[in-house]
């Protein structure tokens, strides 16, 4: 759903085209997903009752509750539309139910998020479930263990109290704590990141994620620790000289989400369905984990960007070399690679000169090869013809920042070995590609 009527403002649009942004962008963006859910959510409520699906009712039912809550508190309410497993949740639901195949994607699954926002607000009520497994996740929140026999359409009250709220299913009842696990329980952990922020681990929900089949099963709590500490240690490194990629990072991402490691480095991503999701597998270390977030960041804004508005022409069937990819790549693909590695070169910028001995060696290279391939890519894409009026302008404005950073000298051995890694890339790509 492409959303016309609010376009980003120009400063953010300036801001996030030389690179940037910060905390004030991030915020305008995640504003817009936010708003982006509640219509998604609205429009398959409707398609859900167009449709005569079977949980039209309960879906109708729970966007009522969902109504009055916000008489409670509208900002709890929108922080949960703006997790991102109910975006990708309501996105799904609302093309499957356009598409006439909802038989899996659920519009009654609006019910869990009543219950997880009434536990989180602490606001009593009542609500019909539909139960078609043995667990039932609450968005953000955590996963709730049916008890044997309790399937179907169940009626479930909500009684808050000061550790969280018991959920009376009718034949049994099951203590929900947002902070811990308990009996047919498991909570969704967080991380601590700093001061007043965490991010959540979200290894349950089954919308986390696109690909299903690439997540990890819940995190033992020996593997949560060692996620804890590398997080603890790249928070340090960002706070210490990326104080914009930081802002961006608490503004813009509140969930980490576990993914099947590469056979040798380390896998990354971010999708448009799940804005705010950081997919990675195992870290090694901070300093990984906190050049990953460079990388990530950069995609989710542009992702959230063009949402709004289109940067790009019509697909035209043209595919161009990227320095990143062992794969030729439609214009849309360049950008987006050309912006995340922006966002690398920038962090080995400001990085490599607190490194010392090979680190510092690795990190000029870094700052050099990327922030080259950047700049050649802007160049294709300008040539390319395959961005419109504001992508020529966004496009222009990051090679300004690049061009910027060309001029600042590395050691000559650095530069011959940037040199030799892009070569051999690119023999290897067109070997590969011929």
């Amino acid at each position: 759903m492409r959303l016309t009527s609010r376009p980003v403002s120009d400063e953010t649009f300036s801001a996030l085209a030389k690179g940037g942004g910060g905390a004030e962008a991030m915020a305008e963006l995640r504003a817009m997903q936010g708003l982006k859910n509640r219509l998604l959510i609205r429009a398959l409520v409707l398609e859900a009752e167009e449709a005569g699906h079977p949980h039209a009712a309960l879906s109708a039912r729970a966007y009522e509750l969902l109504a009055e809550m916000e008489a409670h508190g509208r900002e709890r309410v929108e922080r949960e539309l703006c997790h991102p497993a109910v975006g990708a949740w309501a996105l799904r639901t609302y093309l499957s139910l356009r598409a006439g195949t909802g038989a899996k994607d659920d519009p009654g699954r609006l019910a869990a998020l009543v219950v997880a926002i009434a536990v989180r607000a602490r606001i009593a009520c009542r609500v019909r479930l539909a139960v078609e497994e043995d667990t039932v996740v609450l968005p953000a929140l955590g996963s709730l263990t049916v008890p044997a026999g309790a399937r179907g359409v169940l009626d479930v009250t909500v009684r808050p109290d000061a550790d969280g709220a018991e959920l009376d299913l009718g034949r049994s009842t099951v203590r929900v704590d947002p902070l811990r696990d308990g009996t047919g329980w498991q909570v969704l952990r967080r991380l601590p990141v700093g001061p007043g922020l965490s991010l959540v681990v979200d290894d349950a929900d089954p919308y986390r994620w696109p690909a299903g089949h690439v997540t990890e099963p819940r995190l033992s709590e020996a593997r949560l620790e060692h996620w804890a500490s590398c997080l603890r240690d790249a928070w340090n490194v960002l706070t210490a000289r990326h104080w914009t990629v930081a802002t961006e990072l608490t503004s813009g991402i509140s969930v980490l989400t576990p993914i099947h490691a590469p056979a040798f480095g380390q896998n990354s991503a971010t999708s448009r369905e799940t804005f705010g999701t950081v997919a990675l597998s195992e870290p090694q270390h901070g300093l990984g984990m906190a050049a990953t977030f460079a990388h990530e960041i950069q995609h989710a804004k542009l992702t959230a960007l063009t949402d709004m508005l289109d940067l790009t022409r019509p697909e035209d069937g043209r595919r161009h070399y990227a320095p990143w990819r062992s794969d030729p790549r439609p214009v849309n693909g360049l950008l987006q690679g050309a912006y995340a590695y922006l966002g690398v070169a920038g962090f080995w910028r400001r990085q490599h000169g607190c490194e010392q001995g090979a680190r510092a060696f690795r990190g000029q290279v870094e700052f050099a090869r990327w922030r080259e391939a950047a700049y050649g890519v802007t160049g294709t894409l300008m040539a390319s013809g395959g961005l419109n009026e504001r992508g020529e302008e966004f496009v222009k404005a990051m090679r300004g920042t690049l061009e910027r950073w060309l001029d600042e000298p590395v050691d000559l051995a650095v530069a011959a070995q940037a040199r030799r890694e892009a070569d051999q890339h690119l023999t290897t790509w067109r070997r590969r590609n011929s």
